[in-house]
C-alpha cells in the first residue's frame, strides 16, 4: 500500500474507528449500536417462537432483516418511507442484502422453528450504512440466539451460528484503492464496492460498480484484498464485543 494520507488522517488500508455497544435496546432480545466513524446504525433483533406459515412443520427457522434511514440521518431531511406509503428500491435491496448475509452463517435447522427479525435503523449516515448494518446485525443476532437458548426455544448444544459475517466498503479514488469510504470519499470514487465476508474469509456477496472509469483485474484484486483484510479486523471487533462479558 502507498503512504497516501486521507482527509481524516487514515491510511488507505485503515478502517474508521469502529465501536459496538451491545444491549443498547432494553426491549429487544438482541441489540447493538454500531459506529463506523460518523455512521451510526442501531441493530435490534426480535425473537419469535414460531415461523412464517410457509415454513411451519419443516423443522427449521427463519432469519430476515429490515433496513431504514431516519429522516435526519443525512444532511437534508428525507421523508419517512412509511409516510410516503411506498418502500424505495434501495431500502428493499439493502434489507435483502442484510438478510442474505446473516443467513449465510446460520444453520436454520439448529435454530428450530423460531424467527429472528433484525431491524437496522440508520441514525446517522456518513457512508457505508449497509456494511455497518450487516456488521452490527451479526452481533444483535448472536445475542438474540443466546436469549432463545436461555428460554429453551433453542437446544442448549445447538450450533446455530457456524461462522461470523461482516461487511465493508472499498473503492478507487484518484486511482488509489481505499478501504471503508466515508461519504466525502464515496461521492468521489471512480469505483465503489461493498464486500461481505465470513469470519473464515469466504465471500458472501460482492457489489461493485465503475462509477467513472472502468477498473481492471489488478484493481479488482486490490479491492478484494482490502475488503477481506478489513472484514478480518471487523470479525475481531465483533468477537471482542460478544466476549466482553462472556455472554456469547
Amino acid at each position: 500500500m502507498t503512504d497516501i494520507t486521507r482527509a481524516d488522517g487514515r491510511s488507505v488500508d485503515q478502517l474508521r474507528p469502529i465501536t459496538i455497544e451491545r444491549g443498547w435496546s432494553k426491549q429487544a432480545e438482541g441489540s447493538a449500536l454500531i459506529s463506523f466513524g460518523n455512521t451510526k446504525v442501531l441493530c435490534t433483533a426480535s425473537f419469535t417462537n414460531g415461523v412464517p406459515r410457509w415454513l411451519t412443520g419443516k423443522g427449521k427457522g427463519w432469519v430476515t432483516a429490515e433496513y431504514a434511514m431516519l429522516p435526519r440521518a443525512t444532511n437534508d431531511r428525507n421523508d419517512r418511507e412509511s409516510v410516503k406509503g411506498k418502500i424505495g428500491g434501495r431500502t428493499h435491496e439493502i434489507s435483502r442484502l442484510i438478510g442474505r448475509a446473516l443467513r449465510a452463517v446460520v444453520d436454520t435447522k439448529a435454530l428450530g422453528e423460531n424467527t429472528i427479525v433484525i431491524d437496522c435503523d440508520v441514525l446517522q449516515a456518513d457512508g457505508g450504512t449497509r456494511t455497518a448494518a450487516i456488521t452490527g446485525a451479526y452481533v444483535a443476532l448472536a445475542d438474540a440466539i443466546e436469549w432463545g437458548r436461555g428460554k429453551k426455544f433453542i437446544g442448549q448444544k445447538a450450533q446455530v451460528l457456524f461462522d461470523s459475517v461482516s461487511a465493508v466498503s472499498v473503492g478507487i479514488i484518484d486511482g488509489e484503492p481505499m478501504l471503508d469510504l466515508a461519504y466525502v470519499e464515496d461521492v468521489r470514487a471512480e469505483t465503489d464496492m461493498n464486500v461481505v465476508v465470513t469470519g473464515r474469509g469466504l465471500f458472501v456477496e460482492v457489489q461493485g460498480t465503475a462509477e467513472g472509469a472502468p477498473f481492471d483485474k489488478r484493481e479488482l484484486d486490490a479491492l478484494l484484498e482490502l475488503g477481506v483484510n478489513g472484514c478480518a479486523d471487523l470479525r475481531d471487533i465483533q468477537l471482542a464485543a460478544l466476549s466482553a462479558d462472556g455472554a456469547a
